[in-house]
């Protein structure tokens, strides 16, 4: 982008779980650019491969239909043939930027808009979560200091709600936005906090409807009930799209507005 516009628009998806969730990302962006002239694209990744992991196809797929940059979580390592490529400067993927610094990939990327750039970062939570990795709050902090005119996009992947809000509000007029994910279920809290950053808890997922955060129902229903081990498949039928849409001033690296998108595709 040569100029710097006013105010440009954001759209961020949330996980894309299987070919169910390609399919209707695949479906669905070329709509959404048409009706929001949208201008960036980002989208968590980390499930886009059979459910977990990232594979190089599925990324150039990803970027095939107009998805400018991929955060991720903590199943961004479960693809190891993928795990050389986040070390390359030519693979718009980041990992989680608390994990240690000896850990492949990077934790944010900055993109210039005109004259400034969006800093868009990647950080896991704590609560919950099985990998040992440092305070995401210190790591964001430090980051959003440090490029202290640049324009901050967090996708901050986690499973307490608690620690999502908490982090959103200690942000609070530092981060231009911080969106949540990893739960793979819209929150209907979308807002902006009272010193200007734009905040969901979960943006949700792209993925099978009937499912359970878009694996087949009847394996986790087994699971539950034998408290075995039982492999993962991605469900199929009708799916689900959940983005965010931020409008952002560049002059001010402030969100003016935001909105929910939750729409269904059915295969034909």
């Amino acid at each position: 982008m040569s100029a710097t516009k006013k105010v440009i628009k954001i759209l961020f998806i949330g996980d894309i779980v299987g070919r169910p969730g390609r399919r209707a990302v695949e479906h669905f962006i070329p709509i959404i650019k048409e009706e929001e002239s949208i201008d960036f694209i980002f989208a968590n990744g980390e499930n886009i491969a059979a459910g977990v992991g990232m594979t190089l196809d599925k990324y150039q797929e990803g970027r095939a239909i107009g998805i400018d940059y991929f955060t991720s979580g903590n199943h961004i390592w479960h693809k190891e043939e993928f795990i050389p490529f986040l070390d390359r400067d030519d693979i718009n993927v980041l990992r989680p930027i608390n994990y240690p610094a000896t850990a492949p990939g990077k934790g944010y990327a900055r993109i210039p808009v005109g004259k400034k750039h969006i800093l868009l970062v990647n950080a896991i939570g704590r609560v919950f979560m099985k990998d040992e990795v440092e305070d995401p709050f210190v790591a964001l902090d430090n980051l959003i200091n440090h490029y202290s005119n640049d324009i901050p996009i967090i996708d901050f992947h986690a499973e307490a709600t608690s620690e999502k809000i908490a982090l959103g509000f200690y942000l609070d007029g530092k981060a231009t936005a911080l969106f949540g994910t990893h739960t793979h279920v819209q929150t209907a809290d979308d807002r902006l906090l009272p010193n200007g950053t734009a905040y969901v808890t979960d943006v949700g997922m792209c993925g099978p409807i009937n499912s359970v955060l878009g694996i087949k129902k009847e394996i986790i229903i087994e699971k539950f009930l034998t408290q075995l081990p039982k492999s993962h498949k991605v469900a199929s039928g009708e799916s689900i799209f959940n983005a965010i849409l931020v409008e952002i001033n560049t002059e001010s690296g402030r969100a003016q507005s935001l909105k929910r998108i939750s729409r269904v595709y059915r295969p034909s």
